[in-house]
């Protein structure tokens, strides 16, 4: 059936069918991006700082909240649970399920936080602020990377992917540690404690294959307090429920909870979650004096070096020692040059770079490191997508 006769319910289903690929997502986020960059340096710059910085949420609990904060610690939480759900899948029935395949991006996501750092504090060495703006450049963007590999390497081999999500959330996971060592003012244990035993009934829930989703999402809600109000990045919640999730369907069970809660949520993090963070977190000031500040400056320069080429060193430095040294395996169909454009995509930091950005400068000092991760995010994509291009013309060839 269709036309205008369709169905509603088979309407929506298409529609939510379209928000799962990742060239959708990928085109949405940079869509909100861009809206985000016009808005900030638009006559009516004020109204958006207004929304941005608007305070709504109970004050009990640590929850008044701005809605740029409500953005960055809620809607980034949904987002990093369907990547737990996706990499808990990978590691358990999938492309990572033997150690020497599942070791290479681990290894690689560590070479790709090191030397990035390591980068950065040797460009900005002797400047104030480096001491924390160090750890800016070791995230990258999943959402974004992925949006980027969709939309160019489509004869790349699946295992492409599935290498570049997992780098990317340990990637992720470790810049997230790095926030709750450095970033995290007090911590408070009685919290923790709640958050620890939230999980853990959870992981008991999903073992006794309880499916009540009344059961489930107050307790996703509890356990995301728990994690906020312990001074722990929220986030961190989000991949912990989804690396708990079951990923094995019993007999007679046509999907796993992990297969049938990532069909239902993916739509609503890549249409609402990390477009509406990219919205509230890329909004900064840019012009001409600013942008020659990002390169004459040591500390946004620091970041940016670090970005493009610490991240495309380290992932593919790391990934060549490992297989070099048999600790691990070339992902299936892929060859050295694959796995370089996959690392210069790695210098893509965005999310969780401009989240460390927020919480470790202030002032001129984190809208200069802002507009250092936009650029580097930029030219690292543009590079990576010009080497993936050629590489995924490669593998036709070779296909045919």
């Amino acid at each position: 059936m269709s036309g205008p006769n369709r169905p509603a319910k088979v309407v929506v289903a298409d529609f939510a069918r379209y928000l799962r690929t990742e060239t959708t997502g990928g085109l949405i986020l940079l869509g909100a991006t861009a809206v985000a960059l016009l808005w900030a340096n638009s006559p009516i710059d004020d109204i958006y700082r207004a929304i941005r910085d608007f305070r709504l949420g109970p004050e009990f609990l640590h929850l008044n909240l701005t809605i740029g904060d409500w953005a960055k610690d809620g809607l980034l939480a949904l987002f990093f649970f369907v990547a737990g759900l996706e990499l808990k899948r990978e590691l358990v029935v999938g492309e990572l399920s033997r150690f020497k395949q599942a070791i290479l991006p681990v290894v690689a996501a560590i070479g790709g936080m090191i030397v990035p750092a390591l980068v950065a504090l040797s460009v900005g060495w002797g400047t104030p602020g480096i001491e924390r703006a160090w750890a800016i450049p070791v995230a990258t963007d999943i959402a974004f990377a992925l949006g980027v590999l969709a939309l160019t390497a489509s004869n790349l081999p699946s295992s492409a992917r599935v290498f570049l999500l997992s780098l990317a959330v340990v990637d992720d996971l470790g810049a997230i540690l790095v926030i709750a060592i450095l970033f995290t003012a007090k911590f408070d244990l009685v919290a923790a404690g709640v958050a620890v035993v939230a999980l853990a009934l959870y992981a008991y829930l999903q073992h006794r294959r309880v499916r009540s989703a009344w059961i489930y999402v107050p307790l996703a809600l509890i356990t995301w307090v728990a994690v906020h109000s312990a001074g722990i990045h929220a986030t961190i919640a989000g991949v912990a429920l989804g690396l708990l999730t079951r990923v094995r369907a019993d007999e007679g069970e046509e999907h796993s909870p992990a297969v049938r809660l990532e069909h239902r949520l993916q739509p609503w993090s890549a249409a609402v979650a990390v477009p509406l963070f990219a919205l509230f977190a890329a909004g900064i000031k840019v012009d001409g004096e600013s942008l020659g500040a990002v390169f004459t400056t040591a500390l946004p320069l620091a970041v940016l070096v670090g970005l493009v080429g610490g991240k495309l060193v380290g992932i593919f430095g790391a990934s060549l020692i490992a297989v070099k040294f048999k600790l691990a395996e070339k992902p299936r169909g892929m060859g050295w040059r694959d796995i370089g454009a996959l690392s210069m995509l790695g210098g893509v930091g965005f999310t969780v770079s401009l989240l460390i950005a927020d919480l470790a400068l202030d002032g001129e000092a984190v809208e200069l490191a802002k507009a250092a991760v936009l650029i580097a995010s930029g030219i690292a994509s543009l590079s990576a997508a010009a080497m993936l291009l050629h590489r995924s013309r490669v593998h036709a060839r070779e296909d045919l």
